[in-house]
């Protein structure tokens, strides 16, 4: 049920603001400390990545799918820059090089997008996402990026020597006040949670390391544009090309996902058609191809934003369109982006793991309704047999494969998510059932 709040259009907007803020702060730290970033190219990715998250935003309420749907950095793209992250180490390539092949990447799947909207193919797709493909896929995201969220919140490094249990203790207590908040949380303190978390965990950490807050450098200019191939120009290999025509199917099911849970929160006569997902498609592949040339995580719809919607109510689109403009101008600001940028690694991970832990519930409570029969019950212990195998050899590279194997195989999330969708889609034979209720 939604919350009704006559308050005045201003609050409506600064509401979006803070939440598509606070759901783009995190990431970027979090793949800034995986590639060993400096202070000020974290500062920098931030920076682009709010810019294509504001615009982003604004293209697919205004000509996309047209709901208020906040498109923040993708958690299931964080899977790949993890997965490229230790192919490159073990095959000896800089952090750059790696980059560039993400940006060839995202441009790939961008272009696969935009042609599954324009020729109207995606909507044919849909009938390969059933629900247990779908909560199957949230569910191994959720445990493949646990590590990295955990690394990030014990700071965990390569070569790093004494451990830091004051930094451990209060990134813990972020993840669970996060988490209590999320649960028994009442209005405004749940609403926030996130952002509570982010404030909270930072102070704590700058009193305990003795560290001040810096709004920028001297040589910081008023206004700066954000950089175009900031990573240096895109390449592309055979791994990635294969990882990425195969990730546009992950997209799409992040985006029926999306579009699903906001139409059950925003009331409209009649359900999305065919022309809404094509047009929400072909604007996605805009905006991966947008991620690439300014060198950012890539931007999905996010589902959580349904969430946001029930809590405030905010239904209109003219608030969320304004406050995504006002996101990709204060992305133009460098002082406050590299205040921002400032965010520890471990609170931002706590924060991450934290805003997970709800998806993941809300999958094992959608799977223990979808999984009735014998038939289901087995795709489901392939699926995460095979999910977390994958994901646990991607921990140990294997050198004497194939590099395309290396990508095809270094991802369990990927092939998970694909061998699901086969024994769906080919496993027809349905025995009786086996789970009552």
């Amino acid at each position: 049920m939604l919350r009704k709040y006559h308050s005045n259009p201003y609050l409506h907007v600064l509401q979006w603001f803070i939440f598509m803020t606070a759901s783009s702060v995190a990431l970027p730290i979090v793949i800034g400390a995986l590639f060993h970033l400096s202070q000020d190219e974290i500062a920098s990715l931030m920076q682009r990545t709010f810019f294509v998250v504001g615009l982003s935003s604004m293209l697919q309420a205004a000509l996309g799918h047209r709901f208020p749907i906040v498109d923040g950095p993708a958690g299931s793209w964080v899977s790949v820059f993890v997965m490229m992250a230790g192919i490159s180490a073990n095959q000896g390539h800089t952090a750059k090089e790696a980059l560039q092949v993400l940006e060839g990447g995202l441009i790939m799947a961008g272009v696969l997008l935009f042609l599954l909207g324009i020729t109207g193919l995606f909507y044919k797709l849909l009938n390969l996402f059933t629900p247990l493909v779908t909560n199957l896929f949230l569910f191994i995201l959720s445990l493949q990026l646990s590590g990295v969220f955990l690394k990030g919140m014990f700071g965990l490094k390569a070569g790093q020597g004494a451990v830091d249990y004051g930094t451990i203790l209060i990134s813990l207590g972020v993840f669970g006040g996060v988490v209590f908040l999320n649960v028994k949380g009442k209005g405004w303190t749940r609403n926030y949670a996130v952002l509570l978390g982010i404030t909270g965990g930072w102070v704590l950490q700058a009193l305990a390391v003795g560290g001040v807050f810096s709004a920028g450098s001297a040589s910081d200019t008023w206004i700066k544009l954000p950089d175009i191939w900031a990573w240096g120009f895109p390449q592309l290999n055979p791994g990635m090309a294969l990882t990425a025509a195969l990730f546009t199917l992950i997209l799409v099911s992040n985006l029926v996902a999306a579009i699903t849970a906001a139409q059950q929160a925003v009331p409209r006569k009649e359900l999305p058609g065919k022309d809404v997902y094509n047009r929400a498609s072909l604007i996605a592949g805009v905006s991966h191809v947008l991620s690439a040339l300014f060198s950012a995580v890539g931007v999905v719809s996010l589902p959580v934003t349904a969430s946001f919607i029930r809590m405030t109510g905010q239904t209109r689109r003219m608030p969320f369109i304004i406050a995504c403009l006002a996101l990709s101008a204060i992305a133009l600001v460098p002082s406050i982006v590299h205040f921002l940028a400032q965010l520890p690694t471990s609170v931002a991970s706590a924060v991450s793991l934290a805003t997970f832990v709800q998806m993941t519930s809300n999958s094992f409570s959608s799977l223990s309704r979808v999984v009735q029969t014998q038939r289901q019950l087995t795709i489901l212990g392939i699926g995460i047999l095979v999910g977390a195998g994958f994901t646990l050899i991607s921990a140990s590279p294997l050198p004497e494969l194939p590099v395309v194997m290396q990508y095809a195989f270094g991802n369990g999330l990927l092939v998970a998510t694909i061998v699901v969708m086969a024994l769906e889609r080919f496993w027809q034979t349905d025995p009786k059932l086996i789970v009552t209720n």
